[in-house]
């Protein structure tokens, strides 16, 4: 048995050690619906640490002009226009990465189709905005790890970490399209990471609470905004940057032993 003495932190050469597991320097990172919202945050902080992300984003324009925000500020980043719904264009985001940087250390799946949705009965859900909906937030994310997993598998490491939602425990009403796609992103975190564990791979998910960003949202009033933040244990609005130290630590080798696991960043409102 080993002596839970070998473990603990003596000098500052172990301190320093242990710290660089914490380290995300020349990761790779490929963040799909990089080009706006709580993706471009991801992809400024990820690339502020010294990570390079790569940013998949439907909007080439979008996508590029995050790209540029990362390595103005210093940093290393590339723009991939992707649309995940479609095999062809997700192969090309894989194969353009590896292209450019030879590798590919993590995944987010972020892409989602959310801000653009009218709240309304479920009934009344079109059913084109329906499949729509789940081509991009459920099929996206399959297809984006699928293709990604032989270079993991190449490689013997590989993170995939999934945006799940807390609408999902929270039953939000009239969204449920978006409510369903979000609940298997959490089946799927859970499946893959026992499909991919043996590989060196690990697949968690981080699940945002009511976060706010650039990105307007006309069916969210004044009032719902004060409602949710009374609900929450810290009482202040979520914003992008709440979200983003999950995210990196995920990425990081201290989370090599955590897999299968939703993560909540949402200031208690949903806590147990």
């Amino acid at each position: 048995m080993t002596d839970i003495a070998e473990n603990i932190i003596t000098t500052p050469s172990d301190l320093l050690a242990r710290g660089r597991d914490f380290d995300v320097r020349d990761r790779v990172v490929v963040i799909t619906g990089g080009g706006q919202g709580i993706g471009r945050e991801y992809a400024r902080q990820l690339g502020a640490a010294g990570a390079i992300p790569v940013i998949a984003d439907v909007n080439a324009d979008s996508g590029a002009r995050v790209a540029e925000e990362v390595r103005s500020a210093g940093g290393r980043a590339l723009a991939i226009a992707t649309n995940v719904a479609d095999a062809d264009s997700v192969q090309n985001l894989i194969d353009g990465t590896v292209e450019e940087f030879g590798r590919i250390d993590v995944l987010v799946n972020n892409a989602a189709i959310f801000s653009s949705l009218a709240m309304r009965p479920f009934e009344e859900i079109p059913v084109d905005e329906w499949r729509s909906v789940i081509d991009v937030n459920v099929t996206g994310t399959y297809l984006c790890a699928r293709a990604v997993a032989p270079v993991f598998k190449k490689a013997g490491w590989g993170r995939i970490i999934n945006i799940a939602s807390g609408a999902v425990p929270l039953g939000v009403p009239n969204y449920l399209h978006y409510v369903a796609s979000k609940a298997a992103i959490t089946g799927i975190t859970n499946s893959l990471a026992r499909e991919l564990g043996k590989f060196g791979i690990t697949v968690n998910a981080v699940q945002p609470g009511g976060t706010f960003t650039e990105v307007p949202r006309e069916t969210v009033t004044a009032e719902g905004k004060v409602k949710l933040v009374a609900n929450q244990c810290i009482p202040r609005e979520e914003v992008p940057a709440d979200l983003s130290g999950a995210v990196i630590f995920l990425c990081t080798n201290a989370a090599e032993f955590i897999t299968g696991q939703t993560i909540v960043v949402d200031g208690g409102l949903t806590h147990k």
